[in-house]
């Protein structure tokens, strides 16, 4: 079996897709996207794809080696995405050859079921509440919010009581009857991310995630010693490489590692096994559509440390798109009490709907983030 071609499809709501191409006619595809920069990583997968024309697909770790070293520079958002969303489609065309689903050529299940979380609120939530309520009726238990809106360096005691406040009108509402994270979203600088974790203390959260920005992952530890609130990082790191400066420091509690940024499948397999040999629990980062959530769930379920999956089924960026208006086979996302069973088809055990992928790609939006400014005017972190 020799590879053919690779088309990519950007989609709403800014995501895109892979498909390769064989000459037997398999067919596999991946998402290879970096949010707001969908059209740098279609360069970099039409880029590095050429090489791959005219050659065997089930040679995936010499793939992935060959994409990831067989250039002088490597590494980062871009590149890395591009090898994901790669790596994805080449699992999912052996699954299909070989008429299995991609976990069990990743050594089997270690468990029956994923549980799942969902976010609730947006960029600047107003409605937590009645959307968690309306999750519950769906039988979720798990969600994740952003913990704040943009922070200064320096902030006032308003702006801080004033996530706290937030937090606690949630745990007032709930109790324990629901676990929520919270995202601080890399817009807390060190000064006030101790600050703003002690004062969130006495609510429990089941984690803080990003605490402060991977490029300040000095700060994990430090941050760590003064609380028992478990931190969460990883989403913006791209390689086991990057991990294993955070592994090395320590400070972080559970790992977010994205599976359509941080080389695929391939990579984030062996991320979750070097989290597991530092007791670190692995979460995946997947605010993204079907084909990166599949590919996510087969690192689950063949990843004895993986405790949650996040999914965007209802998140707020998917107004002009929803993960599963892509999917054919949409009953293999069924929810049962918030978890998904594993994937009974060959492959990522995804079928796409390419007629549906082919006619949104024609008017797909170009996706950025909002830039947010602080009452001063400099730039604030989104």
């Amino acid at each position: 079996m020799k590879i053919t071609q690779l088309t990519t499809y950007r989609v709403a709501p800014r995501w895109m897709f892979l498909k390769i191409e064989t000459d037997e006619g398999l067919v596999g595809w991946g998402e290879p996207v970096v949010e707001g920069r969908a059209r740098s990583v279609e360069a970099a997968v039409a880029e590095i794809g050429e090489q791959l024309i005219g050659k065997d697909p089930a040679r995936i770790n010499d793939h992935w080696q060959t994409m990831y070293r067989g250039a002088f520079y490597r590494g980062g958002a871009v590149f890395m995405s591009a090898i994901a969303g790669i790596d994805q489609a080449l699992w999912d065309i052996k699954g299909k050859a070989l008429g299995v689903p991609v976990y069990q050529l990743l050594g089997g299940l270690v468990r029956e079921r994923m549980k799942t979380y969902c976010w609730v609120g947006g960029d600047r939530p107003a409605d937590i509440i009645a959307q968690i309520r309306s999750r519950l009726e769906h039988g979720f238990d798990t969600f994740k919010l952003n913990a704040c809106e943009e922070l200064g360096l320096l902030d006032t005691s308003r702006a801080i009581d004033a996530a706290v406040a937030k937090v606690a009108e949630i745990r007032a509402a709930f109790g324990t009857t629901i676990e929520f994270g919270l995202d601080f979203h890399g817009r807390v600088g060190a000064p006030m991310a101790k600050t703003l974790i002690r004062e969130l203390e006495p609510y429990r959260p089941l984690f803080i995630e990003e605490p402060v920005l991977a490029e300040q992952a000095e700060h994990y530890p430090r941050l760590a010693a003064q609380t028992a609130i478990p931190l969460a990082a990883g989403e913006r790191m791209y390689s086991r490489f990057e991990f294993k400066h955070v592994f090395e420091r320590g400070g972080i509690a559970i790992l977010q590692p994205d599976v359509s940024h941080a080389g695929g499948i391939t990579e984030c397999m062996k991320i979750a096994a070097m989290a597991e040999t530092y007791d670190v629990a692995l979460a995946p980062h997947c605010p993204l559509g079907p084909i990166a959530l599949a590919s996510c769930l087969h690192v689950d379920f063949a990843s004895w440390n993986a405790v949650l999956q996040e999914q965007s089924i209802g998140i707020h960026y998917n107004a002009d798109g929803e993960v599963l208006d892509y999917v054919v086979n949409k009953d293999a996302f069924a929810m049962e009490q918030g978890s998904v069973k594993p994937f009974t088809r060959p492959g990522l055990g995804v079928e796409i709907d390419e007629a549906v992928v082919s006619e949104r790609s024609r008017h797909a939006p170009d996706w950025h983030n909002p830039v947010w400014r602080h009452a001063d005017g400099s730039v604030a972190e989104w």
